[in-house]
């Protein structure tokens, strides 16, 4: 099944001039949202990992699903003040100011492998802060994953670990 097909692309969303990539129109076809969980599952088995993590809001959507096919636990990264309990937090630089993302403090064990996953990997800053949460609180990160990927971007270049991905546009 060719992925492609199921993601569509609306143009000068959120602002003129960019191309949305749309994951919804996947995620409402069964058939395409099981392929899409199966297919991110056998990349990511080789990296051994005994929890998934997903990156609000999007990557729950992709991050959940796989963990329970793959019997593993689940972790949210979430924005600032979502999360209930002690958390352990990162400010990351984006575009235009900054960013947080949040963890439970006990959320991950330390040694846990955690592949981390988002629905899209654009310029990769939300990710490579993800990582480097994930490692603040002592997990490993053996590998990330995403839906889509914006390679012309070059975000994979800034997350020191491999990335799987089952879509890739190059403009």
């Amino acid at each position: 099944m060719d992925l492609k097909q199921h993601i569509r692309g609306i143009p000068d969303f959120p602002k003129p001039g960019i191309l949305f990539y749309d994951i919804s129109t996947l995620l409402r076809n069964g058939l395409a949202f099981r392929t899409a969980i199966h297919r991110l599952g056998r990349a990511i088995q080789p990296y051994a990992p005994t929890m998934l993590a997903g990156i609000e809001s999007r990557g729950f959507l992709l991050a959940a699903p796989l963990a329970m096919e793959l019997g593993l636990g689940f972790v949210m990264l979430r924005k600032r003040g979502k999360l209930p309990g002690e958390t352990v937090g990162l400010d990351y630089a984006l575009e235009y100011g900054t960013d947080r993302i949040e963890i439970q403090a006990d959320a991950v064990r330390p040694g846990d492998r955690v592949v981390i996953l988002d629905d899209l990997l654009a310029t990769g800053g939300t990710m490579s802060a993800g990582i480097q949460l994930l490692r603040k609180v002592g997990a490993e990160v053996p590998a990330a994953a995403a839906m889509v990927e914006l390679t012309f971007l070059g975000g994979r270049d800034r997350l020191g670990v491999p990335c799987e991905v089952l879509v890739s546009y190059d403009v």
